[in-house]
């Protein structure tokens, strides 16, 4: 018999509960480094990043003599965008309050709306594509049309339906004091306060925050801990690179449907530096309205997850060793709950209808199953866990109408599982394009504003 708590730990994950410990640790050691820091004067503290910096830039790394103290001036911005014209506004509303409108770009990926008009009208720099190339081909357009290697020491990546919030780069930057830093992750916010949202795209959102705050907290924060750096990926929904490495990162390799966890593992796998991270740097996207979307969505992350394991072979580094704790994981957790469903059903049918242990082969089937699983086991290993995981995160959003869709939760799991395992074979037996086509997209359009008019623009 398989005792219940160890199924909390397959479905709660030995990811979370090491790097949550990380994560702790990495809290710690900040305390501390800034405690550290008010008793150092400012003289010896450069002298300390110099000699880093000399030390870190030995041949055969990539290193390179980095800046250090970067500031908005630095960053560029570059969107990627196909058939955008419901959100590109409001998007680019809020990161040229922040950015000014000069240092912004876009991509239009062979658009066939008004996503090039919008973007024109918003006052920023604007190219088109003659074809869909995908948004790695998009960017890959981008970066070599734009000159941005040239011109600029940081790029922003930022997807066409996200709206960065306004201390984004007060905390992101500072990350960039560390040499080693090639990269900084964002933290993501799900639109879920959207009023026009149906109810599955309530749960969608809901589903989607929960999942973010897990994996952000539990899982991100620790491993982007500068002493055991080893993150899966950096989101390409509003992610920030130095440019000096883009020549070293391949960003547009045939035969991947999506390109940012592709750009990650040449970042570890070709030693490239490190990436950052804090829950600080926040911009908010917007997730599929609809359940169809969303599954049309997952399936293309997790066929793009899986594409990238097969064209980075594995090496004897963190990285890999992390990434196959993260990978043997997912497929136990996975196999685990797509067959909760099933073996649920094996256990409570006897109790339901009587008489159905007399049928042979069900008989067979219930003996097989409850010889190692019971009711109590499953309810106290997964789907408590499951539910406490719904609290913790109430909790942390403050927002108790998370409890509300707590039911629907382990559902969702289920199917995301079901999705990650189906697109295994794929990435095997299919060969993508990179081509693509965004959900659909509730307009975002706040009352008495035209794109363009923010601080941003206002200074550029």
């Amino acid at each position: 018999m398989i005792p219940w708590w160890v199924l909390a730990i397959a479905v709660f994950g030995a990811n979370f509960t090491l790097w949550g410990l990380i994560g702790l640790l990495r809290v710690l050691d900040g305390w501390r480094g800034t405690a550290r820091e008010r008793m150092v004067p400012r003289r010896t503290k450069v002298a300390d990043l110099q000699a880093h910096r000399e030390k870190k830039a030995q041949p055969g790394r990539h290193r390179l003599r980095r800046a250090t103290g970067l500031k908005l001036t630095d960053v560029a911005v570059l969107i990627a965008a196909h058939n955008e014209e419901l959100v590109i506004a409001e998007s680019l509303r809020a990161i040229t309050r922040l950015v000014p409108l000069k240092q912004v770009h876009v991509v239009s990926d062979g658009s066939t709306d008004r996503t090039v008009e919008l973007a024109r009208r918003a006052g920023v720099n604007v190219i088109s594509t003659d074809d869909n190339v995908g948004k790695a081909g998009a960017l890959q357009v981008g970066i070599r049309r734009f000159r941005l290697v040239r011109r600029f020491r940081l790029v922003m990546l930022l997807d066409a339906d996200t709206r960065v919030e306004p201390g984004y780069f007060r905390a992101a930057l500072p990350l960039f004091d560390d040499p080693d830093v090639v990269a900084v992750a964002g933290c993501v916010r799900t639109e879920w306060r959207d009023r026009s949202l149906s109810f599955a795209g309530r749960v969608v959102a809901f589903h989607r925050q929960r999942i973010y705050s897990m994996t952000q907290y539990l899982l991100k924060f620790g491993q982007t801990w500068r002493h055991v750096n080893a993150t899966h990926i950096v989101p390409g929904f509003a992610s920030v690179y130095r440019t000096d490495v883009l020549p070293n990162i391949e960003v547009n390799p045939p035969g991947l449907v999506i390109e940012d966890f592709n750009m990650t593992f040449e970042v570890y796998q070709k030693r490239l530096g490190k990436v950052g991270f804090t829950p600080s740097a926040v911009a908010a996207t917007q997730d599929p309205g609809t359940l169809r979307d969303y599954v049309r969505q997952s399936k293309r992350w997790s066929l793009g997850l899986w594409q990238t394991v097969r064209r980075h072979p594995p090496r004897l580094n963190l990285f890999t060793a992390m990434l196959t704790l993260l990978l043997v994981e997912l497929l136990t957790s996975g196999i685990m709950l797509v067959l909760l469903p099933l073996v649920l059903l094996v256990l409570l049918v006897p109790e339901l209808v009587g008489g159905v242990l007399t049928v042979p082969w069900f008989a067979g089937t219930y003996e097989a199953v409850s010889g190692y699983l019971t009711v109590p086991a499953l309810l106290l290993g997964i789907v408590l866990p499951d539910l406490l995981l719904t609290v913790v995160v109430a909790i942390i959003q403050r927002q108790p109408r998370f409890l509300f869709y707590a039911w629907l939760f382990l559902p969702m799991r289920v199917l995301d599982s079901a999705i990650a395992l189906a697109a295994l074979p794929l990435a095997w037996w299919s060969r993508s394009t990179g081509r693509w086509s965004s959900p659909r997209r509730h307009r975002v359009e706040p009352p008495g504003e035209q794109p363009g008019l923010g601080a941003g623009a206002q200074a550029g």
